[in-house]
């Protein structure tokens, strides 16, 4: 099966990873945020931060809940995706962490991500994260 067989399904789950992040956030749930990377994921952040595995997202997700993004929401949008076999995609998006009464991201927290995802029974999970500021 080549990226082109993909299915409508299998594309229109992919788009929907972002959604399962942000609504993460809005719960400030740090194990759902978690749950939708693979176990042995990798996620890079603006400022320095690395985490590696399921359980270093989680506890870096648990601790910025409880800290820098205490009441913050995220935003994202799918600006590109493609397929590069029928079970692994990368996906670029545009967004970025809005602070409390904020409807739209202010320039200097506006970043562009690469997710890199692959299909895990049945499931799309991130295996790979990181995102880069736009800047102002």
């Amino acid at each position: 099966m080549s990226p082109s067989t993909t299915t409508v399904d299998d594309a229109a789950a992919v788009r929907e990873v972002p959604q399962r992040v942000i609504s993460a956030w809005a719960d400030n749930d740090p194990d759902a945020f978690a749950a939708v990377f693979a176990a042995d994921a990798t996620m890079v952040l603006s400022g320095g931060v690395f985490a590696a595995g399921r359980d270093q997202i989680r506890a870096f997700m648990a601790s910025a809940f409880e800290g820098p993004y205490r009441g913050t929401r995220v935003a994202g949008q799918p600006i590109s995706a493609r397929f590069i076999t029928p079970d692994a995609a990368v996906l670029v998006t545009k967004g970025g962490v809005l602070v409390p009464g904020e409807t739209e991201v202010a320039p200097e927290r506006a970043i562009r991500a690469t997710w890199v995802l692959t299909k895990q029974d049945g499931q799309w999970l991130l295996t790979a994260y990181q995102n880069t500021p736009i800047g102002a």
